[in-house]
């Protein structure tokens, strides 16, 4: 049976709830109707979590996503209400998304839209560098 668009998103546990640590995911075939023109909007979704519990099951985002094919939405408002959706299923710790539009009457459309646990606050950034006294030339 061929799979088709819903709205249910499925997750599982988080193998390692104990420690932050970044998901990062690209879907580059988001399309959405214009609600003016009713014509196709296409963006590419990049969706950044950290997890708490839960992580998000592939297929079934796969399918929530496909749900928006035949909708009319704007930018603001789809980007707005994937990302409520997601946290409400997952309540991650920190989730970001970012649906990059492209070209609409000469137009590039970024939104991007952030959550945050209460109290949750990101680990340092290490920056890994250069030892002291490393050289980049060869001998």
């Amino acid at each position: 049976m061929p799979s088709r668009p819903a709205k249910k998103l499925e997750t599982f546990p988080n193998p390692t709830p104990a420690r932050d640590y970044h998901i990062h995911m690209e879907i580059p075939e988001f399309t959405c109707l214009c609600p003016k023109t009713g014509q196709p909007d296409f963006a590419t979704l990049i969706l950044d979590y950290i997890p708490d519990k839960k992580c998000i099951e592939l297929k079934s985002l796969k399918l929530y996503i496909w749900s928006y094919r035949d909708e009319g939405a704007f930018h603001e408002a789809v980007t707005n209400r994937i990302l409520d959706d997601l946290t409400a299923a997952l309540k991650p710790r920190f989730m970001r998304l970012t649906a990059k539009f492209y070209v609409r009457g000469g137009i590039f459309t970024n939104v991007v839209a952030e959550h945050r646990k209460a109290g949750w606050e990101p680990l340092a950034v290490v920056e890994l560098g250069r030892f002291e006294g490393q050289s980049n030339m060869r001998g």
